[in-house]
């Protein structure tokens, strides 16, 4: 900070916004974006504790900028008093597109991993780290329960639990490992699925939407603004519930004109209100307002 005299401090997430916050303690314009609260993570007294810093270091923050609207009812309930922004998180729309129509067949016949899965064969993809907010365990429970013919479920991406996931995984579940470019997957996906236990507003939903892929998500911070309007009873489960994910599966995996009904509807969702350019506009706009902003001696954090 003191090298590179930043006009503006932007922290993200709990380890680096700790840092940053403990670093510059409002000397500078400072913003805070949680990217999903650390005390979601955590139980019992470590909760506890990250809740109490939480509205501790909020003092530092000229502003707290939240993903969701959902992810900010969250720090307000955790009793953290600040000056909040929400900017919705967005996508490239020029990487994340719908594809030609044959573009399923397309991406499932350059990946590898499927080459020995029937082409028509349904196919749900989980795309997140491998870890215990991801959820994937869940998943796995669910998928058990699952009964769609010829049916396969890939989970893309590595992490902490990969090695405990994969000895648990049951019939027709592959491990595609970390993927450099996902697009791929999601064209190759009937259905991306994310079964997260917190989140702020998940992005892989966001990139699926924008290529016209419906998405099932658990009700966590930010998936009920993911998704269009009358989406709700299709696509939103409740969060650790193995019995409803694996019947919204079963339905959306066994209907493939619902499916083409849902992606339709999300591409253009996606379109009108992720795009990342909005995203970085709405960001820049913040910067121009604290930028030069006076430092008082004393200051007093106000909800709005």
């Amino acid at each position: 900070v003191r090298v590179c005299a930043p006009d503006v401090i932007h922290a993200h997430s709990a380890k680096a916004g700790l840092a940053g916050r403990l670093a510059v303690r409002g000397r500078i314009p400072t913003v805070f974006q949680p990217h999903a609260w650390s005390f979601e993570a955590l139980e019992g007294r470590a909760a506890g504790l990250a809740e109490a810093w939480e509205r501790f270091g909020a003092r530092w923050s000229d502003r707290i900028l939240c993903v969701s609207e959902s992810e900010r009812h969250a720090g307000q309930r955790a009793g953290i008093a600040a000056r909040w922004s929400v900017i919705h998180n967005g996508v490239d729309l020029g990487r994340f597109r719908p594809a030609p129509g044959d573009a399923m067949r397309s991406a499932r016949a350059s990946l590898p991993l499927l080459a020995d899965v029937p082409p028509g064969a349904p196919l749900a993809v989980c795309v997140g780290r491998l870890s215990r907010q991801k959820g994937q365990d869940v998943l796995l429970s669910a998928w058990r329960r699952v009964r769609v013919p010829g049916a396969r479920l890939v989970l893309v991406g590595e992490g902490p639990r990969g090695g405990e996931l994969r000895r648990g995984a049951p019939d027709g579940v592959l491990f595609a490992g970390a993927a450099r470019d996902v697009r791929p997957w999601i064209h190759a996906a009937d259905v991306l699925v994310l079964p997260s236990r917190w989140e702020g507003m998940a992005l892989a939903p966001l990139e699926a939407m924008a290529c016209g892929r419906p998405v099932l998500l658990s009700d966590v911070n930010g998936a009920r603004e993911s998704l269009p309007p009358g989406h709700l009873p299709h696509c939103l489960v409740p969060p650790e519930d193995p019995a409803a994910l694996a019947s919204a599966l079963t339905a959306l995996l066994g209907d493939a004109g619902l499916r083409a009904e849902l992606g339709s509807a999300a591409g253009a969702h996606a379109r009108s209100v992720f795009d990342l350019t909005r995203t970085s506009g709405a960001v820049l706009r913040l910067y121009q307002e604290l930028v030069g902003q006076s430092r008082p001696t004393t200051r007093k954090r106000t909800e709005r």
